[in-house]
């Protein structure tokens, strides 16, 4: 990949897409046409490589009748003869519907049209014949047809139910079209198609309007693309359908594996589109993710094996910069909309309170002991903590709170561990652990214990070591169990002392919950003020406090020198890159290409003010540096730590590291194929 290359979604097996409702004219397919064509241009513009447009779009849905006259069949022939033609200097592939007589039969037909020729044509499946609907008066359904090879404006054309396009130049891109009433029965064609292979769905519908009726699309789409994981394309018909007994919205739908892309303004009285940018190799590492796809493939055999697969180039535009007009999530594990971020931390929320309490009554221990640093990992735990006692109907004096300052602890955070544990309201004990790290540093002569200003590893993890095993023996003492507080990135990035340091408890609320979604996490808890509003107080203090392990001395009592991110960089960064990279496995130039996507413009997302909520842009030199911290770390140094976690709950799709859960890998495993990916990244 050169640089150029870097900079195309086409590079990174991205597929633009459109859905294109046109105003039309009942029974005037040579106006249909020029709004066809004028739309499939301006997506093609826009560098879209699949168009799909309505149900029977060059004749107009509502003919009724008239289908039955020749006049219109013929126009409708020259009206996509017309688009054939233009079909030769658009670099896409078109799919329009139109009704065809086949076998002295008459066919629902969706042509598709590239390069100048007809690709193929399939029929409508299921056909209507209920309420308003009365498709079965003039049409055939597909399994009617005699032909599987049609005679079509001179050409020898594929024709059936059972076709599958592949785009040969994009090999992810493997598109099935059915139309309106097949996507409403129990098992709709494309689900075979899915299943055959197909990573497209393509819906060209009519569909009227009437009340309710758009959410329940949604819900279609949505969960078939979901079920089939894949991407699907919905079309409805607009403006300039009769109105005799029907009204029509116009509605566009993208869908992509259960997730909205793109949807159109219903109502319009203009021609429009909506175009959306496909992860195809997302769809393709889901597939292979989920191994129940596979086995389903297998059980419906007979049904894959019916499809044929018609094979076509298309001129995609690889060459020159095109950027994603996708939106990519600058928090992947955090929801931009507010009132999903506020459903997001209180499910999350419940189900840490859920598992500590099922921890609690299964061993019948009523205690608690957790270290209280006055800092985000731990608050967040104190807090699931205190929770779970009030599930539990225990008093939250069960809670044996700690705080241990060492040698760098600032005034700041000691006190927001004080105040924390009083709001709360659990046993608060404190701990100076100096003197017996002092002890230690003397033990195994190191130059500190000497007076010399050695802060190095040892200096350190000493400190880490002596507050666990202090928590220890108070989990001992008072029959209770260690609560971890570290978190997914520390986990992920090997930010924890090994053993006897804060990577061991009994059990960790927090082993799968990023840190970006436990900044949220606490925001949350104090904007609704669960804790009451001197919590709240505390808790907003607690997140405008720099994120460091405050083992090193600094040149103030209250300002540590060690910020965590000057060394491991920017946990924003992080965590985007540790969800594209374990959830989904993308090589580092495709995670960096949607990093520059998200952070690369200032205006992306609106969020909350506060130094761990990101107001950043990062370049792509940023990026790329920060993403390779990242994979040295989580390939190559990091997996022994993760291979031996404490238990705990996970909380979301985006993956936990547990060795029983999401991640098993070796520990001394090399990081040079990674590596040397990260060099095809360019610098600018």
């Amino acid at each position: 990949m050169n640089n150029k290359e870097f900079f195309n979604l086409y590079s990174h097996d991205f597929a633009r897409v459109s859905v294109a409702i046109p105003y039309c004219r009942v029974a005037d397919p040579a106006f249909n046409a020029k709004e066809t064509i004028a739309l499939a241009t301006e997506a093609a513009n826009r560098g879209a490589v699949l168009i799909a447009f309505p149900e029977l779009g060059l004749s107009a849905y509502t003919c009724d009748d008239l289908f039955h006259q020749r006049a219109l069949l013929d126009a409708c022939k020259a009206a996509l003869a017309s688009i054939v033609e233009a079909s030769r200097t658009l670099p896409a592939a078109l799919v329009v519907g139109l009704p065809l007589q086949v076998d002295h039969m008459l066919f629902n037909c969706a042509a598709v049209v590239a390069d100048g020729r007809i690709q193929g044509v399939v029929p409508k499946t299921y056909l209507p014949n209920y309420g308003e609907f009365y498709e079965a008066r003039q049409f055939s359904e597909a399994d009617a047809a005699i032909s599987d090879q049609i005679e079509l404006l001179g050409q020898s054309v594929p024709f059936g139910a059972t076709l599958l396009f592949e785009v040969a130049n994009m090999p992810l891109l493997r598109f099935h079209v059915e139309i309106c009433e097949d996507l409403w029965t129990p098992i709709p064609p494309s689900s075979y198609a899915s299943l055959a292979g197909a990573t497209v769905l393509v819906n060209l519908s009519a569909s009227n309007i009437v009340v309710g009726k758009s959410r329940y699309r949604h819900q279609l789409v949505g969960q078939q693309s979901a079920r089939c994981l894949s991407a699907y394309l919905y079309s409805s018909a607009g403006r300039g359908e009769s109105s005799t007994d029907m009204g029509w919205d116009g509605q566009a739908l993208i869908y992509e594996n259960g997730e909205l892309l793109a949807q159109s303004e219903r109502f319009s009285d203009a021609s429009h589109l909506i175009c959306a940018d496909i992860d195809l190799e997302r769809l393709s590492r889901e597939r292979m993710h989920v191994t129940t796809f596979g086995d389903s493939a297998r059980r419906h055999r007979d049904q894959v094996a019916e499809f044929r697969t018609i094979s076509f180039e298309v001129n995609v535009p690889v060459s020159g910069t095109l950027k994603l007009e996708r939106h990519v999530e600058r928090f992947p594990y955090v929801p931009s909309d507010h009132r999903l971020r506020d459903e997001r931390c209180m499910e999350v929320y419940n189900i840490q309170v859920q598992a500590l309490v099922q921890r609690l009554s299964a061993s019948g221990i009523r205690k608690v002991v957790i270290g209280v640093s006055g800092g985000l990992d731990s608050t967040h735990a104190l807090l699931v903590c205190a929770k779970a006692m009030d599930r539990l109907g225990l008093p939250r004096t069960n809670i044996l709170g700690v705080t241990m300052p060492g040698f760098a602890t600032s005034g700041r955070t000691l006190e927001q561990a004080r105040k924390l544990m009083e709001v709360v309201g659990c046993s608060a004990s404190e701990i100076d652990i100096r003197p017996s790290c002092l002890q230690m540093l003397k033990d195994i002569g190191h130059p500190y214990a000497e007076g010399q200003e050695d802060y190095d590893v040892t200096f350190e993890n000493v400190q880490a070591g002596e507050r666990t095993s202090h928590l220890f023996r108070l989990a001992n003492f008072h029959n209770g169990i260690v609560l971890g507080t570290g978190d997914l990135s520390e986990l992920a990035l090997g930010w924890c002392t090994y053993g006897v340091g804060d990577h061991m408890s009994h059990y960790n609320v927090n082993a799968s919950v990023p840190k970006t979604l436990i900044v949220h996490l606490v925001r949350w808890v104090a904007e609704t003020h669960q804790i009451g509003a001197s919590g709240s107080d505390v808790l907003i203090k607690v997140l405008e406090t720099d994120i460091s392990p405050e083992l090193v001395p600094g040149k103030s009592a209250d300002v540590p020198d060690q910020k965590t991110e000057n060394v491991i960089g920017p946990y924003e960064l992080q965590d985007f890159n540790l969800y594209y990279t374990l959830r989904f496995g993308l090589t580092p130039t495709k995670v960096a290409f949607l990093a520059l996507s998200a952070w690369g413009d200032r205006n992306a997302g609106s969020w909350p003010e506060g130094p761990h909520v990101a107001r950043n842009q990062y370049t792509l030199a940023d990026i790329k540096k920060n993403l390779g911290i990242f994979l040295y770390r989580f390939f190559k140094t990091s997996q022994f730590k993760r291979s031996c976690v404490p238990n705990g709950p996970k909380v979301g799709s985006g993956g936990s590291l547990s060795p029983r859960g999401d991640w098993r890998a070796p520990s001394d495993s090399e990081a040079s194929v990674w590596m040397e990916e990260l060099k095809n990244i360019p610098e600018q």
